[in-house]
């Protein structure tokens, strides 16, 4: 049995990438020797990432777990460091889950396949880096080779308008990444010794008005790839336009490094200039989720719908990143799980209502319940799931950063309760739109569709079917069981919260003005530090 002094993180990185290298030279004609290879590889890096975690994977320590680290390029001071602890770990297991469905999802693919599965594999391995950097411009590095494969898969297998919408996905997300590249030097160079290593950059004490450009600069370059409003606008062009497999990791993976990069870098390195920009998030987390809920009840195309819906409910990640507690910093991690499993099933369902009537305006189907009785089920349950349905994933997400908000001592009520109040206006459109959708996809008269020869024909396939029930049935388990995945993460989000504790009572007393006078949001009340931990553990109860 391997133990945990093998190398299992680069292992996993790795093996995805190297896999590709051999798809050129598989003798195949017709692309199914390599949709098997491929889906093969994807089932083994799932197994070997599971493997991975389970034998050798602590949940009770909130320490970097499963650490390497071999020079790699000396004169840059580049490090391969790799390590994972409870933020990043849940997301690598969401990333290889979501990824090798993707792979499934993408079989009737017939143009170019030894390209198409060969970018899947190494997009699988630059997510998985992503999650598992611990040097940052290894970090930034990963970042970067993700975009290529994405921009390849929209522009070549997207819609119509695929040009318009990847070189739109390339644009955004590369320049915002240029902040990640400064702030990492600027972060290496500071103070006595130069590093890369993330844990390293941690330890160090910046200036409060270098902090602050720093969190400046990658709050742009995470909120461009979760997305947060106003720097949203390349996601649902994207969405309209890539495949089902590229959506489903567009929306089940890719999103998340936002989110993730947001408490790995900016609360977790940054931690008093993230009591700056705190209610900010809050705002604009609030921003997101109105936004995207009105704005998804205005689309008649399909996943332009679905894309909204996703803006709306990454404002909930933003939310409990910006409540400064224990319990809503839970919530935001569970969100980022919840909506990985949720987006990736309703844009699986969306492709496969797209292979059925070859179009994606919603005024042009109608009846398909009838038709497709199995898919309507399925599509169904996952609209359930984002509207918060009690005893799904998505109820107890959103509900834990309601609660996380709820009790922070670190905002005054009438700040809460607008936040909370409005937040809600967004819960109660998101039903409203999402029940819109399924009336007008399946209920009502059969619109007449193209090449839909045979009605039996068209309902889902055992294969598809299995896709949705590996989706759908952790979304119910979660939902039932929530410790499930809860556990894998909390001894490392009551650390975080407690780094941001200890630094609140001394930002309370001297600081108050600048929320106040500055960012229009509530000082924060003076408080001891005594009463402030009374505070959040009554918190923590909840």
């Amino acid at each position: 049995m391997l133990t945990i002094d093998f190398p299992w993180l680069t292992t996993i990185i790795l093996f995805p990438l190297l896999a590709a290298l051999v798809i050129p030279v598989l003798p195949d004609q017709e692309g199914k020797t390599i949709r098997l290879y491929t889906l093969g590889v994807g089932l083994i890096e799932l197994a070997l990432t599971l493997v991975a975690f389970w034998q050798n994977y602590d949940l009770h320590n909130p320490e970097l777990q499963l650490v390497e680290s071999y020079p790699w390029v000396p004169q840059l001071g580049l490090n391969w460091t790799l390590a994972v602890d409870g933020i990043s770990m849940p997301l690598i297991v969401l990333t290889a889950l979501v990824t090798t469905l993707a792979i499934a999802a993408g079989w009737n693919v017939t143009k170019k396949p030894r390209l198409f599965y060969a970018l899947m594999l190494v997009l699988y391995s630059a997510q998985i880096g992503v999650f598992a950097a611990g040097d940052m411009l290894l970090f930034f590095l990963m970042w970067e080779i993700e975009l290529v494969p994405v921009y390849l898969l929209i522009s070549i297998w997207g819609g119509e308008k695929r040009l318009y919408a990847a070189t739109k996905f390339i644009l955004y997300t590369a320049l915002a990444s240029i902040f990640i590249l400064v702030a990492a030097l600027a972060m290496a160079f500071y103070g006595d010794t130069i590093t890369f290593n993330m844990a390293e950059l941690s330890a160090k004490h910046y200036p409060i008005a270098l902090e602050l450009l720093l969190y400046a600069g990658l709050f742009i370059a995470f909120g461009v790839k979760l997305p947060i409003f106003p720097l949203h606008t390349w996601l649902p062009d994207a969405h309209g336009e890539a495949s089902a497999p590229v959506s489903m990791i567009l929306a089940g993976v890719l999103l998340k490094m936002g989110g993730y990069a947001l408490i790995r870098m900016n609360l977790e390195m940054l931690p008093n200039a993230h009591l700056y920009f705190a209610p900010v998030l809050a705002i604009l987390g609030v921003v997101n989720i109105v936004y995207g809920a009105l704005s998804a009840f205005g689309q008649d195309h399909l996943k332009r719908r679905l894309a909204y819906s996703s803006i709306s409910h990454m404002g909930f990640v933003l939310i409990g990143i910006a409540s400064l507690t224990e319990l809503g910093i839970s919530g935001a991690v569970l969100q980022m799980l919840s909506h990985g499993l949720i987006a990736a099933a309703l844009f699986f369902l969306a492709g496969v209502t797209y292979e059925r009537t070859h179009t994606l305006a919603m005024e042009k189907m109608g009846g398909l319940a009838k038709l497709m009785p199995k898919v309507f089920a399925l599509f169904t349950a996952g609209a359930m799931a984002s509207l918060a349905l009690p005893g799904m994933s998505g109820f107890v997400s959103e509900l834990t950063v309601f609660l996380g908000l709820s009790t922070s001592y670190a905002y005054s009520t009438p700040f809460k309760v607008v936040v909370i109040g409005l937040a809600a206006v967004g819960l109660i459109v998101t039903p409203i739109y999402l029940l819109s959708m399924l009336r007008q996809v399946f209920y009502g008269k059969v619109e007449p569709m193209v090449n839909v020869e045979a009605w039996e024909l068209m309902d889902a396939k055992p294969r598809e079917i299995a896709i949705a029930a590996c989706l759908l049935l952790p979304i119910i388990g979660i939902g039932l069981y929530p410790k499930a995945a809860t556990q894998t993460y909390d001894v490392k989000t009551t650390e975080v919260a407690a780094e941001v504790r200890n630094a609140l009572p001394i930002f309370a007393q001297q600081q108050d003005r600048l929320f106040s006078g500055g960012f229009f949001a509530p000082s924060i009340p003076r408080v001891d530090a005594q009463a402030l931990f009374s505070i959040t553990d009554i918190g923590k109860g909840a």
